[in-house]
């Protein structure tokens, strides 16, 4: 083997041909199985050779076999094959070789030999995971925003939670200044420290948006160049330019960032650029061009938007209410909804009540909207996601629209225009029904507390306007992930699976999607019968089959030492009948019902056709695990079934599923433990010995003595 240009192999003994050393990184979005797979692919191809290889997989239950200074100090090469974001940083000086993680398991010997050629990795540059033909992936850009929103979320839900807190049990209606707590009340200190977490909520997003792009020096501008977006006095402007604002200085603080890393700079000023110059230059940049430039529009359309809508009074209610609804909920404390709302409380000293009442109805449409499509599409939200959706409903029965922006800043092209249609709804309710505000402040609160006349109107417009965020933000979504999957688009209304982060461990992003057809299910929660169109068979022929005859035979001992007791002989079928994957897994589902573990087969069976729809479950090597974390489970339960045909399941390396796994968990169960034996499977799994042993294998008997071998 030629050894690259560059740093000599390492190893021991002077005047003797020196053992190669390479590292890895394997690493999926949520999941687990790809990230072992890849791992255990890399080692087998690297001792087939006769390379030293040490390689670290970053999976759900955390990073394992990690990679400390002295393994990197005498590599030779690092491969980095994931679809997530992975710190590069400490491989400076190394060549590093970047790819998708389903490249390491597809082409490992191929990887082993890129890594010797690869360019060294110089430092100081931002975490990537940039695919070679891997599979799909997120854009940077995505995941940058998606960096920022995780970071932002805490803070929105502690400082919202808290302000609504201490407003309704230390406020009181004032018509001079809304809902007013007393300044020197226990009240007001928990008020004021959900205002900090609130401030700190907008510089947090911008700071880690840049920080997903360039790394630590673009932490300090991102965060600063945010809260120079959010604080209007600095350019003239009577609001600040909210989220909005920050994913604008996030993105230029970002790629400012990477561009004066580029510049050539004398050797002994290296050292400093990261920690003093860029952060400077950037933040000093970042900061004028803000308010020098940007700002400057932002202060013009707030002026000319309060003329604008002055020139309005005495229009059409219904027209004025959905104006001020579009504005109030198109950026959620943004200068658009400064506008609207500062125009309506001007109103109020006037005699003019109802520019307020609008308002009121529509400020917490936005908050109430996405945290109600969270309980109705539970499955369309990742659990972090579906925790904020809780808070954003506490915190609109508040007013409080905040609570809807980190739903806006991670989906803004679908959560934006909901919000602004429910808004705009709920407004004009509000203006045709006569509804009158008499504090500048909105949400069911301050009805409440007495602050608003016409009451029942004013909860119609804001449960219809809801209502219709909601289910307007269900629909865009899950036809914006349908797009992005490629998926032909069913009519409205038609039964469909949502597109959702779910069950045990997501593997990479991609994948086609699958529509999920339900059987009739008795009230044990057994299937009584499946569509003969999904399970190829009519719905009164029965699962059981003259192969489990023998199966009672099988000694409780074996049954009790696979996968800790959740694969048992009444989860194992040795023909698979199914001859597509959505029919598989029906019988997968149908077969673990057997255990009477499975409270809701259907549900069991959509569930894991929602997790297909997020990415293939089929791993190659004619392997394929469909997992699903769903209360349609009693308790952990796992079965296994093979084709003798096999079952097109969308496998990396292409080839047909003949050994089918099937693990399911009930959410409350699923930790460490079902991770664990994901990860056991797929590794054993890599073994070829391992795979013939249980192709071969001749009956439920054989083939749990031989599942018995996974340890």
């Amino acid at each position: 083997m030629t050894s690259p240009a560059g740093p000599p192999p390492t190893g021991g003994g002077s005047g003797e041909q020196k053992r190669l050393k390479l590292l890895a990184v394997t690493a999926c979005p949520t999941g687990i199985a790809h990230t072992y797979m890849a791992a255990e692919k890399l080692a087998q191809a690297a001792e087939s050779r006769g390379i030293d290889m040490k390689v670290e997989t970053q999976g759900s239950i955390g990073a394992e076999n990690v990679l400390d200074d002295n393994d990197v100090k005498h590599a030779d090469g690092v491969i980095v094959a994931a679809d997530k974001d992975v710190d590069l940083s400490r491989f400076a000086g190394k060549r590093v070789l970047t790819v998708g993680v389903a490249e390491g398991i597809r082409h490992p010997e191929q990887l082993i030999e890129r890594v010797l050629s690869a360019p060294v990795h110089t430092g100081g540059g931002a975490p990537t995971a940039s695919l070679s033909g891997g599979g799909r992936e997120r854009s940077v850009g995505y995941k940058a925003l998606m960096n920022g929103v995780s970071y932002m979320i805490p803070f929105v839900v502690v400082g919202g939670l808290l302000i609504a807190i201490s407003l309704s049990l230390g406020g009181h209606t004032d018509p001079s200044g809304g809902l007013v707590i007393p300044k020197d009340s226990f009240w007001m200190d928990i008020n004021n420290i959900g205002v900090i977490g609130f401030t700190l909520m907008v510089p947090i997003l911008s700071g880690y948006i840049a920080y997903a792009i360039g790394d630590r020096p673009a932490l300090v501008p991102g965060m600063i160049g945010g809260w120079i977006a959010n604080t209007g006095e600095l350019y003239d402007s009577k609001a600040g330019a909210g989220f909005i604002g920050a994913i604008v200085t996030g993105f230029l603080a970002g790629y400012l960032v990477l561009w004066i890393k580029k510049v050539k700079v004398p050797k002994f000023a290296q050292p400093i650029m990261p920690i003093i110059v860029i952060p400077i230059v950037a933040t000093t940049a970042l900061g004028l061009f803000f308010i020098f430039v940007i700002g400057k529009p932002i202060s013009w359309v707030f002026e000319h938007l309060t003329s604008w809508l002055s020139g309005m009074t005495g229009t059409s209610a219904i027209l004025l209410g959905a104006i001020l609804g579009l504005m109030i909920a198109f950026d959620m404390g943004g200068p658009v909804n400064k506008t609207a709302f500062l125009f309506g409380a001007g109103l109020i000293a006037t005699g003019n009540q109802t520019v307020m009442g609008m308002c009121a109805a529509a400020i917490p449409v936005m908050p109430l909207g996405q945290g109600l499509a969270t309980l109705i599409r539970k499955r369309l939200y990742t659990e972090q996601e579906r925790e904020t959706g809780l808070a954003s409903l506490f915190m609109g029965c508040f007013g409080i629209s905040e609570g809807a922006i980190p739903f806006a800043a991670a989906r803004p092209a679908q959560v934006i225009p909901a919000n602004m249609l429910g808004g705009a709804v709920a407004g004009a309710i509000a203006g045709v029904a006569g509804v009158e505000d008499a504090v500048p402040h909105g949400g069911p609160i301050v009805a409440v507390l007495g602050a608003v006349s016409g009451v029942p109107m004013f909860f119609v417009a804001v449960v219809i306007g809801t209502v219709v965020t909601a289910l307007t933000t269900v629909a865009l979504v899950d036809l914006s992930e349908r797009r992005r999957r490629g998926e032909a688009v069913v009519e409205v209304g038609a039964a469909a699976p949502e597109p959702v982060l779910v069950g045990v461990g997501a593997a990479t992003v991609g994948g086609g999607g699958v529509v999920a057809q339900r059987a009739a299910v008795g009230e044990s929660g057994a299937a009584t019968g499946a569509s003969a169109s999904l399970a190829g068979r009519e719905p009164e022929e029965p699962l059981e089959s003259e192969e489990m005859a023998g199966s009672a035979s099988v000694s409780k001992d074996v049954a009790d030492e696979v996968l800790s007791g959740y694969l048992t002989q009444q989860t194992v079928r040795v023909e698979l009948r199914a001859g597509d994957k959505e029919s598989a897994i029906r019988e997968m589902g149908e077969l673990l019902a057997r255990t009477g573990e499975v409270a809701d087969v259907d549900e069991l069976v959509a569930t894991a056709l929602r997790r297909e729809a997020q990415g293939t479950t089929g791993l190659g090597e004619e392997i394929a695990i469909p997992h699903a974390k769903t209360d349609a489970v009693t308790a952990p339960v796992v079965g296994f079934a093979r084709s003798a045909e096999g079952v097109e399941w969308g496998s990396p390396d292409g080839t047909k599923a003949r050994l089918v796994f099937m693990i399911a968990v009930p959410e409350a169960a699923a930790g460490d433990e079902h991770l664990r034996i994901l990860a056991l499977l797929s590794r054993k799994l890599m073994d070829a010995g391992f795979r013939e042993r249980l192709l071969a294998a001749g009956d439920e008997r054989a083939v749990l003595e031989v599942l018995g071998e996974i340890r």
